[in-house]
Parts: C-alpha cells; sequence; structure tokens
C-alpha cells in the first residue's frame, strides 16, 4: 500500500477529477485554466452549495443540472466594464479605424465576450466612427447564461456614471446617455447597437476556427489560462485572422514569449494592439 498522500495532493486528485467529469460528462473543458485563479472559484462553488469538499462538488454537479449551471456561471470570469481601460478604445479609434476605412467590409470577434458591455462599447465606437453599417460582430462566450445578458442589451443604471467617464476618456464624441434609455434600475441600451452583432456560443478551451477576421479582441481572457491552452488559443486567433488583421490583447497579456511574437507586429504595445504581418 501506498503511502497516503497530504491534504494538498489529494485536492488536486479530487480537483483533476472534477474537471475531467465536467468535461467527459458536460463537453465545458477547465482542464487546462491557470490552477490558483481556477481553485479559488471551485471553492467559492463548494460554499455556495453548502458543501464541504471538492468531491461533493463533483457529486452534485454531475448529478444535477442546475447545480452545474450555477457551477458554470462561477468559474466563468465575467468581470467586465463598458470601454473598459479607456486608452485602449482611445488608441483603436485612432489607429485601427484608419486602417478599417480601407475595407468595403469588416468582420470583427469579440471572443470571451462575457456579458457584452465590451461589444457594446465598440458598437458605440463604431458607429461614431460611421463605420457599423459595413461591420459585422461575432460576439461569443462559451456561457449561455452570460450570452442571454449580453444579448439583451440592459445594464445596471447605477453602472452609468462610471461609464460615462470610461466613454468620454476613451474619446467618446457624444452625450454618452443618448445611446441607452434608463428605465427603473436599468439601462436599455439602443436596439440598433445589436443590428450588426451575432451573439454565439464558442469555447476557446477546444472550437476551432469559424470564419476569417479583420479584427480579433480577446482581451483579458488568456490570463486565466495555463500556458498549454494560452498556446492554443494563440494559434486559433492566428488562425482566424486575415493577412494584416488586427489583433487586441487585454493589458496583462502579450505575445511576447510565445510561437507567433515573430509573426504580429506592435501597432500600440501599452495597449496590446497588434497587427498580422503578411
Amino acid at each position: 500500500m501506498n503511502t497516503p498522500k497530504n491534504s494538498s495532493e489529494l485536492e488536486d486528485i479530487e480537483i483533476q477529477l472534477l474537471l475531467e467529469g465536467v468535461y467527459r460528462y458536460y463537453g465545458f473543458d477547465f482542464r487546462n485554466y491557470a490552477p490558483a485563479s481556477l481553485k479559488r472559484r471551485i471553492w467559492n462553488a463548494i460554499r455556495a452549495e453548502n458543501l464541504g469538499s471538492v468531491s461533493a462538488l463533483q457529486e452534485k454537479v454531475l448529478h444535477d443540472a442546475n447545480a452545474m449551471e450555477r457551477f458554470l456561471l462561477g468559474l466563468s470570469v465575467n468581470v467586465t466594464a463598458m470601454f473598459r481601460d479607456p486608452t485602449f478604445y482611445l488608441t483603436f479609434r485612432n489607429k485601427v479605424v484608419p486602417l478599417l476605412r480601407t475595407y468595403p467590409f469588416i468582420r470583427i470577434w469579440c471572443a470571451g465576450c462575457s456579458t457584452g458591455e465590451e461589444v457594446y462599447s465598440l458598437a458605440i465606437l463604431l458607429q461614431e466612427e460611421e463605420l457599423y453599417h459595413r461591420c459585422r460582430i461575432y460576439a461569443t462566450d462559451m456561457n449561455e447564461m452570460v450570452l442571454r445578458k449580453a444579448k439583451s442589451g440592459i445594464f445596471p443604471l447605477h453602472l452609468m456614471q462610471e461609464y460615462t467617464q470610461h466613454y468620454l476618456k476613451a474619446g467618446g464624441i457624444k452625450s454618452f446617455s443618448e445611446y441607452y434609455t434608463a428605465a427603473y434600475d436599468s439601462a436599455i441600451f439602443r436596439a440598433s447597437l445589436k443590428e450588426n452583432i451575432v451573439f454565439s456560443q464558442h469555447n476557446l478551451a477546444i472550437d476551432g476556427s469559424f470564419n476569417e477576421f479583420n479584427v480579433i479582441l480577446c482581451r483579458n481572457v488568456l490570463i486565466y489560462f495555463n500556458p498549454f491552452l494560452q498556446e492554443r488559443v494563440h494559434n486559433l486567433l492566428y488562425d482566424s485572422l486575415c493577412r494584416f488583421g488586427i489583433l487586441g490583447l487585454g493589458r496583462q497579456e502579450s505575445l511576447k514569449t510565445t510561437l507567433y511574437e515573430k509573426h504580429y507586429e506592435e501597432l500600440e504595445n501599452h495597449e496590446k494592439i497588434y497587427r498580422k504581418l503578411g
């Protein structure tokens, strides 16, 4: 009989079994997510379900679809905001928009769009630059629940003051309140902003490319993946970009040290905006 493992090793084994079970039964693959943040969110789920161990959570999510939906929502990272990192959008407006004007039609992929705040931000920017009518934005996320929220275009009214400040710092040229109608505690955004957005389920961990894009924004998603999965996603993004296509990453993300660094030029390093080389 082997020597009993310590509690940390046992917890790691339980987590591996949980993730393998979720992948094999439901098809959601979290096996290559960064372990530290993943473990924290798994324990948040355990406490939310009033359970005492990872194994107890595994038993529950594999036998209760509602518990699985809650677990999935908890593991999805849905931290977002309208015009998040305003200088990113300001740089996009000043350096990327002039390039997009040369295209007759513009395909954009917002990968890992979460609840949609950054997708609507992009739609507003493109409307103001009179490019939106030439655009099709594919907004994808693995989580159906957050996609339903994104499709609604309804966000908490109390956040609009903060979002207005982001919008102005991002170079907004109108009154931000023109883009939504206040109703009780909600801000309902203009239906015209959704006209050229296609919301669809797509899992960066297991799904492949589905089109060729002029622009791909995949911001603040890769930081939650381990190096193996990051490399897979970089390959997917590269294959999905057309020649001279634009890639936007999050501030804590980079192409440095990846196999794809030499295949892009930096349009703006601080904002992590890159252009694929021909």
